[in-house]
């Protein structure tokens, strides 16, 4: 199953972002390489600044994904104000479809 990660930054924590930025990428990469990862990226301001992440993984319970979400380097440094878990289905554009 599918659950999209739905991460708001804390305001005013861009520092926080870059500076745990390479050990979360090392953590996507991770679960890249365990079939657990279809798609991330961050969210963008109007100043094209990042403010938040979507992250996609495949895993068998909420519970499961929740674990996924908190260990999370940007989770872990206290980046994000709120991460909200939402099962999602992919209709459309999907690679594998």
């Amino acid at each position: 199953m599918l659950f999209a990660l739905l991460c708001k930054d804390k305001p005013g924590h861009s520092n926080v972002r870059m500076e745990t930025r390479p050990t979360h990428l090392a953590y996507l990469d991770k679960l890249n390489a365990e079939g657990k990862l279809s798609m991330a990226g961050p969210f963008l301001d109007d100043e094209g600044k990042a403010c938040g992440s979507l992250v996609l993984v495949k895993a068998e319970t909420a519970q499961e994904a929740k674990a996924l979400a908190d260990a999370d380097p940007y989770a872990k440094a206290g980046l994000f104000e709120s991460v909200e878990i939402r099962a999602f289905n992919w209709v459309f554009n999907k690679p594998e479809a």
